[in-house]
């Protein structure tokens, strides 16, 4: 009799309609891991009660959950919904506006240039800093590349070239325009999510399926190595596990995505407002603070309930100057923004992460006979929506979302 393998396991997911309830059986997405686990709990309950047997009489099943976790290599799109959902708000498009004429000069720190129009505003449309956008309409040494803002102003942006190359200085009369690539989520001050997923583990090798509903993001992760890739966890905590049987739930899902896998080595790091090249980790983290009640009468909890979305994170340098110990010991307030590319073709997918407003919570420094690195946390704090920045705690930009 065959026995269960994980690499015939297939994990596909669906969001609900209403929580709790499974999702329609036709669509769903496969979903790309390298592991996941989603396994029904209950409460147990031992009895105390004291007998001339010395033994114990009873032993009953409580309340039921779902405990879920989804590892995986991070690549664009492959967990847009779930870091939407992390987040509280939907991936949405921006519309740009035409730019007319426009400059595009030299910035002034090394590798940045400026780009400043005479009418509109890059604030309005998907020109914010974190955001990257291509252009057209100029050079073409200049059109269709992936440039990252790293300041902004109504009429003028600062950007960094993400595959290294440079872009010809001109001034384009007329024609000139830009496009806002992908889609851009942030956690909202107004009209919050609150989403849940029907999610099916289904062993083909077997012909086994389990089925689980309610699960909400409860946490997301997101890991930077100096070298290798790029990784990302999601925590769920679900309501029930809905059914079991021998045939799949889904029917014709969404085949697993073919994005590239991101490398750290691939991108950028902006540090208040400077380019950051001693960077050997970086982590951030997302959490809902979810919770749940149990009710007399039903052994499943009725709703799970949405908490503060809580960001922090920790990040190391080679140990060269104060310059992060005196953002610490000041407690100064300054941003984080990590480009993350496919590979380095100008068009590159790519995945952005905007933290405008953090707070350094330690900085400690290790030894040996290597190089010194310096290590800091920190927390992520709401951003007020000024000098070009979203009013957010986090910002992400997926260019396949």
């Amino acid at each position: 009799m065959p026995t269960a393998s994980g690499i015939a396991k297939r994990i596909v997911y669906k969001k609900e309609t209403t929580f709790g309830t499974l999702a329609g059986a036709s669509g769903g997405q496969a979903l790309r891991r390298t592991t996941s686990n989603f396994n029904l709990t209950k409460e147990t309950y031992q009895s105390e009660e004291i007998r001339t047997d010395y033994q114990t009489s009873d032993f009953r099943h409580g309340v039921r959950s779902v405990e879920g976790s989804v590892s995986g290599e991070l690549s664009s799109g492959s967990y847009a919904d779930f870091i939407a959902s992390a987040v509280a708000r939907n991936f949405t498009a921006a519309t740009p506006a035409a730019l007319g004429s426009t400059t595009i000069a030299n910035g002034a720190i090394a590798g940045t240039y400026t780009i400043t129009r005479t009418t509109g505003s890059w604030l309005t449309g998907g020109g914010k800093v974190g955001n990257v956008i291509r252009l057209t309409g100029f050079n073409a040494n200049n059109n269709g590349k992936n440039l990252l803002i790293v300041a902004a102003t109504a009429l003028a942006i600062t950007v960094v070239v993400l595959n290294g190359t440079t872009l010809t200085l001109e001034t384009v009369a007329s024609a000139a325009a830009y496009t806002s690539v992908g889609k851009t989520t942030y956690a909202p001050e107004t009209g919050h999510t609150d989403d849940s997923y029907t999610i099916e583990e289904f062993y083909s090798d077997i012909s086994k399926s389990q089925v689980s509903t309610g699960n909400k993001v409860n946490t997301a992760s997101f890991a930077l190595p100096a070298t290798g890739l790029v990784t990302a966890d999601f925590g769920f905590m679900g309501q029930d596990l809905k059914q079991s049987g021998n045939v799949a739930y889904f029917t014709a899902p969404t085949a697993q995505g073919q994005t590239g896998i991101f490398a750290a080595v691939n991108g950028a790091l902006i540090v208040d407002g400077k380019i950051v090249s001693l960077v050997t980790g970086l982590n951030i983290n997302i959490n809902r603070n979810m919770t749940s009640e149990a009710v007399v009468g039903s052994n499943i909890r009725p709703e799970i309930y949405e908490g503060r979305i809580n960001v922090d994170g920790d990040f190391s340098t080679l140990y060269e100057d104060n310059t992060f110990f005196d953002f610490f010991n000041n407690e100064s307030e300054i941003s984080l923004v990590v480009a993350l590319t496919e590979n380095n073709l100008g068009t590159s997918n790519f995945m952005t992460f905007t933290l405008p407003r953090i707070k350094l919570s330690s900085d400690t420094k290790d030894d040996g006979e290597k190089g010194i690195v310096s290590q800091n946390s920190f927390q992520a704090l709401k951003g007020f929506g000024t000098n070009g920045f979203e009013a957010t705690t986090i910002m992400i930009q997926d260019s396949a979302a």
